[in-house]
């Protein structure tokens, strides 16, 4: 059996060796011709699969280590008999991480507590509903819009219109639909993002093209008192240099880049894999996973809830770090510049190590750690 794969899918050796050979290349740079012999396709969200890359080839079956599926023709391959799996929430956790990560740099830089402000979450699948959760954990009150569940008869979400009036901080978390009844390309166009409360904070982590990025450009200059983190854009690799420098908070579609996240995604798709080929499961991620250490954080009966959070929200993900790092690298470029999507790119590839808040203790006074429970301190995630 030959086995396709982008290259920056980790522990793809230790999972796939034993089912044949594998090939792997730049996630970009995948073309039919690497597929000729192939049985198997395995990417990233940077490969756009579709049923002319794999037309009169071998491949019958497609892996995506990643949660979203809009970079595959889903259709397209179903009619071509293609078999497509996908990693639904295997990066949820670290997406969650991000988004407290950005609510609490936000509330240092304008001086209002998050904890107080309300929380519009669209999307509430793999990684809005475990935000929600979250948040409701530590007494945030929280407001879910998601049409396709409401359509269904599910209880407890509001239209998008009374979560735009209603809410503090606007949370995007949606797949990218670009047509259908609940389409959600340009779901915040301008006359949306002109309806923005005073003082908003606008965050982004699920696909670019969600937020109308030429609107949100042309609106910023107007609204200064809004806050914006995008982690995703319109176009990428390519990014509006302009719109990225009008925003509080600016990363390279890193959101939910965690290890343990990438991981997850690895071995979901290895059991996809598995299964399609009728193969038995050889392998588990609690055997192959590296070892993380134990972070510690130092608490006791006097410390407060508020610093505790804090302090460990940055000891696990600093989003100010991953903000720092793209805008230097986008130092000296051009608006239209080439550079700009290679160097987004190489964020992407040479991204540092980054674990789970499963990988943080707790250090009592008289020197126990215990690897932190979340919900149970309190910190749901």
């Amino acid at each position: 059996m030959r086995i396709v794969a982008d290259e920056n899918i980790p522990l793809l050796d230790a999972f796939f060796a034993e089912q044949g050979e594998i090939a792997t290349y730049p996630g970009r740079e995948i073309r039919r011709e690497h597929l000729l012999q192939a049985d198997a396709l395995l990417v990233r969200s940077v490969t756009k699969v579709d049923a002319a890359l794999l037309a009169r080839t071998p491949v019958r079956f497609v892996g995506t280590c990643t949660i979203g599926t809009d970079h595959l023709d889903l259709p397209g391959l179903k009619a071509a008999g293609i078999n497509v799996s996908s990693a639904p929430g295997c990066n949820a956790r670290g997406v969650v991480e991000y988004v407290l990560s950005c609510l609490l740099t936000l509330s240092e830089r304008t001086g209002l507590a998050w904890r107080n402000r309300r929380v519009g979450i669209i999307g509430a699948g793999e990684v809005g509903g475990r935000l929600a959760t979250t948040l409701t954990a530590l007494g945030v009150d929280c407001l879910l819009c998601d049409p396709p569940r409401a359509e269904r008869g599910e209880s407890g979400f509001v239209s998008l219109d009374e979560l735009l009036a209603q809410a503090d901080v606007i949370t995007c978390h949606v797949p990218l639909n670009k047509q259908g009844p609940h389409a959600t390309q340009h779901l915040l166009n301008a006359e949306r993002l002109a309806k923005l409360a005073p003082g908003t904070w606008l965050i982004n982590s699920s696909r670019g093209p969600v937020v109308d990025n030429q609107a949100l450009a042309a609106l910023l200059p107007q609204r200064q008192d809004l806050q914006v983190a995008l982690d995703v854009w319109e176009h990428e690799p390519q990014v509006k240099l302009a719109l990225a420098a009008q925003c509080a908070l600016a990363s390279p579609h890193v959101a939910g880049y965690s290890l343990d996240g990438k991981l997850r995604g690895t071995e979901q798709i290895y059991r996809a894999f598995c299964a399609h080929f009728q193969l038995p499961v050889a392998r588990a991620l609690s055997e192959l996973a590296p070892s993380a250490g134990l972070a510690s954080l130092t608490v006791d009966a006097q410390t407060p809830a508020d610093w505790a959070l804090s302090k460990a929200l940055r000891l696990v993900y600093d989003v100010r770090d991953d903000d720092a790092r793209f805008r230097a690298a986008m130092v000296g470029l051009i608006e239209g510049d080439e550079q700009i999507a290679r160097r987004f790119d190489q964020l992407r590839k040479h991204y540092p190590l980054r674990r789970e808040c499963s990988h943080l203790g707790l250090l009592s006074a008289a020197g126990a750690v215990t690897p932190l429970d979340w919900s149970a301190a309190g910190f749901s995630c």
